[in-house]
């Protein structure tokens, strides 16, 4: 009698993706103990989403620990394998209102989260990097705490609208992308932006901002570059140090 074929896991490929971006996170200094989360959608709708595990830390994280969650479940916080609260009124509440949303990356990355706490957070279009996100950028500036309140999630739902960049203010950076490679890069090169703002602002100096059409010129440049997310991934998870192979 022949033996049951092994089905394969649909989702083997996102899991790995996702758990290689929180490990790359980690390594560039990103991580925040074992707080933040990433998400990627797993179904059509995005209802049903991959997350990482409440408090395992971004450097331990492998494919097999991530959560499966549908963003309606009502009752997912009472079961014994929750996840983080703040991570479901954010992940979950996006998932569920904004299926173009694959994949959403919170982190407090230093420069990012360094912005974020600017009175005025605008990102000014002043180099390639920044003017990367000019028409890409939405605000949250009503920070009331730890995001783990239902409002809070509908709120930064609205602040987000179509826009791929959330600035979270006082707080931190969320990205939205189409797959891990591509949310991935933004939120590399926003880290990147940020940095500039920040030392150019320190300068105590004029800023010498872009104009409106040089500034959206340069960001539908960038598009033409959108290869250079995965060729990036791959280097960045080429060096990853391997799991360690105890459990966890």
């Amino acid at each position: 009698m022949n033996a049951p074929a092994i089905r394969a896991d649909p989702t083997s490929a996102l899991r790995q993706d996702l758990s290689d971006a929180l490990r790359i996170c980690h390594a560039l200094g990103w991580s925040e103990s074992v707080g933040n989360h990433f998400s990627a959608a797993v179904s059509t709708d995005g209802q049903q989403f991959l997350l990482n595990p409440r408090w395992l830390h971004f450097a331990t994280v492998a494919p097999q620990d991530l959560l499966y969650l549908d963003s309606r479940d009502t009752d997912v916080l009472s079961r014994p394998d929750a996840p983080d609260a703040s991570a479901w009124c954010v992940h979950g509440t996006l998932h569920r209102r904004a299926p173009n949303a694959r994949v959403i990356l919170h982190a407090h990355s230093p420069y990012a989260t360094a912005l974020a706490c600017l009175k005025d957070p605008t990102v000014v279009p002043i180099d390639n990097n920044t003017a990367r996100f000019y028409g890409r950028t939405a605000y949250d500036l009503s920070f009331g705490g730890i995001a783990d309140a239902e409002e809070e999630g509908e709120r930064l739902a609205d602040a987000l609208g179509d826009k791929q960049v959330l600035v979270m203010g006082n707080h931190g950076i969320t990205i939205v992308g189409e797959t891990v490679a591509d949310a991935f890069e933004d939120l590399y090169f926003f880290e990147k932006a940020a940095q500039t703002l920040i030392l150019a602002r320190s300068s105590g100096a004029p800023l010498a901002v872009l104009s409106d059409a040089v500034a959206q010129n340069t960001a539908d440049g960038w598009r033409a570059y959108r290869g250079m997310a995965e060729q990036h991934f791959t280097y960045l998870r080429s060096v990853l140090p391997d799991l360690p192979s105890a459990p966890h």
